[in-house]
């Protein structure tokens, strides 16, 4: 393993341990369990790495962030610059940028949120799908287990180093059925040939950090670039009140019509709304 990772809670089993302690340091990507020794004051990783107390105590205190262990050395799983990411120790992971996450954590988890979001379109064995802000790649790796090609575009190169660091993330650099872009989609999906893809998962930030991507502009990009009865699902998500939510839907719903799609409904169990492009007869 390339890395171990190690949360609160891991920090204080080890704490409370007074020899050796089997510990699962993957973020639970699966169920293996590795041995963490103890030799007074010093833990002992798998690889040799030796981590003191001091640091594990620290580690133990953060329950909001994910560190691991490489190359003999301890870090956490954070980037500060403009904004200030890291990841979140939620089941799998999400990102978490100035305090605000990027998947929702209470109703479900981010994988049950990434499932409601994929199960809207269905990609099918051999269908290709655009998957416009990748994040951590849930969606990608999602939608690609499920047999189809994916283009994933993520503008925010913190997001893909972190991407990079996540295990949950894993397969979208070593599973060869997923692309990932780095660039702005707004500007990407310019470049795609008419009809290039049967399913289009749109899940933008916030309309307040890329109105851009709301747009009817944006969506009529969208339409072109999906065959002739492609499906989309737009997250919407839930911007505070409900009634402010309602009206970001409509406005959603209303360009989208405007943008040529068609069947375009809610899905609140996604927190979104499903269109689709009309068939070769308009149907």
């Amino acid at each position: 393993m390339n890395a171990y990772f190690l949360t609160a809670q891991d920090a204080r089993r080890m704490l409370l341990s007074r020899g050796a302690v089997r510990l699962n340091l993957d973020l639970r990507k699966t169920n293996r369990t590795w041995e963490v020794t103890r030799e007074g004051d010093e833990f002992i990783f798998p690889d040799g790495t030796r981590v003191s107390r001091d640091v594990i105590e620290r580690i133990a205190r953060d329950e909001g962030s994910v560190y691991f262990v490489k190359d003999g050395g301890v870090y956490k799983a954070a980037i500060a610059g403009e904004h200030f990411y890291k990841l979140v120790p939620t089941i799998p992971p999400t990102i978490e940028i100035n305090g605000i996450r990027m998947h929702r954590t209470k109703e479900v988890n981010p994988l049950q949120d990434t499932r409601n979001k994929v199960n809207t379109v269905k990609p099918k064995e051999g269908e290709t799908v655009l998957d416009t802000c990748m994040g951590l790649g849930y969606t990608a790796i999602e939608a690609s287990k499920r047999g189809a090609y994916v283009i994933t575009i993520e503008k925010d190169p913190n997001v893909i180093e972190l991407a990079k660091i996540n295990p949950w993330s894993r397969e979208l650099f070593t599973g060869g059925k997923i692309q990932v872009i780095h660039g702005d989609a707004f500007e990407v999906v310019k470049r795609f040939n008419d009809e290039s893809f049967d399913v289009v998962i749109h899940d933008p930030p916030r309309f307040s950090l890329a109105g851009q991507l709301y747009s009817e502009e944006f969506y009529r990009e969208l339409f072109r670039v999906l065959k002739p009865g492609g499906r989309l699902f737009h997250y919407v998500g839930n911007p505070g009140k409900k009634y402010r939510r309602k009206d970001l839907q409509r406005g959603v719903m209303e360009r989208l019509r405007k943008a040529g799609f068609v069947s375009v409904k809610r899905v609140e169990e996604a927190l979104g709304v499903v269109a689709r492009k009309p068939g070769k007869k308009g149907k």
